[in-house]
């Protein structure tokens, strides 16, 4: 007999767990059931070292701020992030506050978010990125210095070895913030299963082997267990959430919205110390600007990571190749995303995309020594003896159509969805799960346009996301009183400093 649930989401990472939450609180009556195929929930994507913890708001990634053909630094991404961030601490603080979420200091941690450059061209690029980014409100408390004294005084590994006969400058906010995703994503779950009569279900070594769609427009899915078992469960709406499993599972679905789409995988590396003598020494996320010819994803960062309460210091990321999409896929998970309708694209995209190919291939032969090189840039005193390789996770960029290319590589998120918004897929990878509220917001608006539209839920969601993204980007004042409100929930820094 088949089981029967109103929503069922595949793969228990923080953007499940996220529209689970909101799914839930907009509608407590819906049975959810969320499927993970390993033996625990947050172990891939979402699991703290499979990801740089980055609480990502546009305040140190230099390549949300680009410089225009005319030397203007172009800030819309930034400030759009920013915000989207905004709406995300906003569900967590109204959870917190209502006691479902336990101790925030367990998830997110106050780490201050630094930029960091050399030579004379890029020191303009900060200055004049400086300028327009604090006269806007998301970055009004961000600081900007030239001085090695002061730079050394906010980070001292950077000039700890370092010779002052090279311009540096810095920009530093300190209220930015580093994540722990997976322990956010067990204590949002967590939270759910304590609902009475099993209204939400979470479900570990659980493997989706197809899905289809009946004629009702529900789906009927099967599922394999890590028991031998073999369930069917028919789902009036599916999400995969499932990483870069998700791209597979979305062309199992067979809907025309899928085709075209394909996926490159790049597995990602760090350094990691551990070492207290070091790890105290550094208390940021320092960013850079990528090497020329390198692409967006290989942006250079030395980080505070918290995990587990305890702190720790990561750098990179190195890019490495596998043609798995998930840490515990498979090797043939790549040939066998291959179909007829994203041949064409995957092929445009290996046509355009040499340098990153070249870059992908100098970074799988790079030695541990040629590593702590690259560290040297930022901490020229870095001993090789105190960094170790730590592997992150997959991150599958999504491939898709283009007219003019016949395909492009997209760095970012996307969904796709049905026409009749009954299953939805997330592809693509940062700044997802900072941003996953905003993501998962746009989903169910997306997926259920009638009863996001109606006024039970537009009052709920007031109450989860009081001011949303778009609002808080015009009205400075509002974004203001919403950041004191959550950074005092969430035991983070004042915003204002």
């Amino acid at each position: 007999m088949d089981e029967t649930v109103d929503v069922l989401l595949v793969g228990a990472g923080v953007m499940s767990a996220t529209l689970a939450t909101l799914l839930h609180e907009l509608e407590p009556e819906a049975r959810i059931e969320v499927l993970e195929r390993l033996d625990s929930t947050a172990s891939e994507s979402s699991f703290a070292w499979n990801n740089a913890g980055t609480g990502h708001a546009g305040l140190c990634e230099l390549n949300y701020t680009p410089q225009t053909s005319d030397g203007s630094v172009d800030i819309q991404k930034a400030v759009k992030i920013n915000t989207m961030f905004e709406e995300s601490k906003q569900l967590w603080t109204y959870l917190v506050e209502h006691g479902d979420l336990g101790d925030p200091s367990r998830f997110v941690y106050p780490v201050p978010h630094m930029s960091f450059v050399r030579g004379k061209q890029d020191v303009r690029f900060l200055r004049a990125r400086h300028e327009v980014m604090q006269a806007h409100p998301c970055f009004e408390a961000m600081k900007y210095t030239e001085s090695p004294e002061a730079i050394e005084q906010w980070a001292p590994l950077l000039m700890n070895g370092r010779q002052a006969n090279e311009p540096l400058a810095a920009t530093r906010v300190e209220s930015g913030t580093d994540v722990d995703f997976g322990a956010l994503t067990r204590q949002l779950l967590a939270r759910l299963e304590t609902e009475p009569d099993e209204q939400v279900r979470i479900s570990t070594g659980q493997k989706v082997s197809d899905l289809e769609r009946n004629r009702d427009g529900s789906w009927t899915v099967k599922v394999d267990t890590n028991g031998g078992e073999r369930r069917v469960i028919r789902a009036r709406f599916v999400f995969l959430g499932a990483g870069g499993a998700s791209l597979h599972l979305l062309q199992k679905s067979g809907i025309p919205e899928a085709k075209g789409y394909a996926g490159f995988p790049v597995s990602g590396q760090w350094l990691r110390c551990d070492k207290p003598e070091i790890v105290s020494q550094h208390n940021a996320k320092v960013y850079s600007k990528a090497p020329i010819g390198a692409p967006p994803m290989s942006v250079p960062h030395l980080d505070t990571r918290n995990v587990d309460g305890t702190p720790s210091l990561l750098f990179g990321p190195f890019a490495g190749f596998t043609t798995k999409f998930l840490k515990t896929g498979s090797v043939f998970d790549l040939a066998r995303s291959v179909r007829s309708s994203n041949l064409s694209p995957m092929l445009a995209v290996a046509r355009d995309n040499f340098s990153l190919v070249k870059y992908l291939l100098d970074q799988v032969r790079l030695s541990h020594g040629e590593r702590v090189e690259e560290l040297q840039d930022f901490y020229p005193a870095a001993s090789v003896d105190d960094w170790r390789l730590e592997v992150a996770g997959q991150r599958v960029q999504v491939i898709k159509k283009d007219p003019r290319k016949g395909g492009v590589l997209q760095f970012g998120t996307e969904v796709v969805a049905s026409s009749d918004g009954t299953i939805a897929a997330l592809l693509g990878a940062s700044p997802g799960a900072s941003t996953a509220t905003s993501i998962m917001l746009g989903l169910i608006e997306r997926c259920f346009p009638e009863k996001y539209a109606s006024t039970a839920w537009q009052e709920r969601l007031k109450q989860l996301v009081p001011a949303r993204a778009d609002t808080l980007a015009d009205h400075g004042s509002l974004l203001r009183d919403i950041r004191a409100h959550t950074h005092r929930t969430l035991k983070l820094s004042d915003p204002a400093t």
